[in-house]
């Protein structure tokens, strides 16, 4: 499982079948609010292997496995 550090920049190499904003509340949105190959930068670290990534219109928890 690669690891990131806050602040680094990642790409989005899959998409998953939905994400989860990061917001209080958070609302799951179909993976088409992203786009594959969209940068991102890490703000954090989550439980459950949940890394918070701050896009162009919103911060989203991914897993590892879709993000470079």
């Amino acid at each position: 499982m690669p690891e990131f550090s806050p602040g680094q920049k990642v790409r989005l190499v899959s998409l998953p079948p939905f994400v989860k904003t990061a917001a209080v509340i958070p609302v799951l949105f179909p993976a088409s609010v992203l786009t594959l190959g969209e940068e991102g930068i890490i703000l954090d670290r989550r439980p459950g292997g949940y890394w918070q990534v701050r896009f162009s219109r919103d911060s989203y928890l991914l897993e590892a496995q879709y993000l470079a």
